[in-house]
């Protein structure tokens, strides 16, 4: 858990050619998910269009940076509708007020808190009756501009710590029933085969053999012991690793060394 201050001004570090990209500008939330969409960069020259990350391509939000696999995860928003609309809605959450449904004033908003591996707002903090509180964003209804609209009962469910909204987190996932983990399951692994088909465009792209060999690396950890769920061929058409087969690091080794076409395939047709 990072609150917002803790991420913006962080430099945005390129993986795979060890290199900043930028500075964290601003957080780009998304109202209707209670998100963290984007992280646009510092720039300059205010006469560039604006460039920003799409959260899902953050690796990692560490203590002294931001990094991203390459410099490809950077994106102009004027050439995504979606992302320009949520920046130009100004949707702020510091310095706002937080109001019930009947229209209570419980106190103003002077920061907020999230899942850095997500993006997902998990809680804001609260500056009311002259102390400092936590409230979760289950009980935030609506993120406005100037007022945030939070549920009748946030006043008797506020947190004197912003760690505790980290233990209710962890309760509420204890008691998600098996369906619900089932579907999470799914939902980890679409991400987890996102992630190398990503790593195996930039291994196309990587120059640096050191960069390269990191790569690499890491498709070797996240594919090895996975089954093969069909035939994969190599660059001749010839079958390279049979449907069924269990992944050694040979296998993938061999996969690796035909190409990044070869490797996207391998991990598009896994499963653990």
């Amino acid at each position: 858990m990072k609150n917002s201050a803790q991420i913006v001004g962080l430099p945005i570090i390129s993986i795979s050619d060890g290199v900043q990209i930028g500075k964290v500008n601003t957080l780009v939330i998304n109202p209707e998910k209670g998100s963290i969409d984007f992280l646009t960069i510092e720039q300059e020259d205010a006469q560039l269009s604006l460039k920003a990350i799409p959260f899902k391509k953050v690796v990692g939000i560490g203590e002294f940076a931001v990094t991203v696999e390459s410099e490809n995860a950077v994106i102009d928003l004027a050439e995504i509708p979606i992302a320009n609309q949520l920046v130009n809605k100004q949707i702020r959450i510091k310095n706002t007020k937080a109001m019930t449904r009947k229209g209570q004033l419980l106190g103003e908003v002077t920061e907020f808190f999230v899942d850095e591996e997500t993006g997902e707002i998990i809680g804001i903090e609260l500056h009311t009756n002259g102390r400092q509180v936590v409230l979760s964003s289950e009980f935030v209804l609506t993120y406005g501009k100037d007022i945030l609209i939070v549920n009748e009962n946030a006043s008797s469910s506020l947190l004197d710590e912003a760690s505790a909204l980290t233990q209710k987190e962890d309760e509420q996932e204890d008691d998600i029933p098996e369906k619900g983990k089932e579907e999470t399951a799914v939902s980890v692994d679409i991400e987890h085969r996102e992630r190398l088909s990503d790593m195996a465009t930039i291994e196309e792209e990587a120059e640096d053999d050191e960069a390269l060999q990191a790569l690499r690396k890491k498709q070797i950890e996240l594919l090895q012991g996975k089954r093969v769920t069909k035939d994969i061929l190599d660059q001749n058409g010839n079958v390279l690793i049979e449907a069924g087969t269990i992944l050694t690091v040979e296998h993938i080794t061999k996969a690796q060394e035909e190409g990044p076409s070869v490797i996207v395939d391998v991990s598009m047709n896994v499963e653990a």
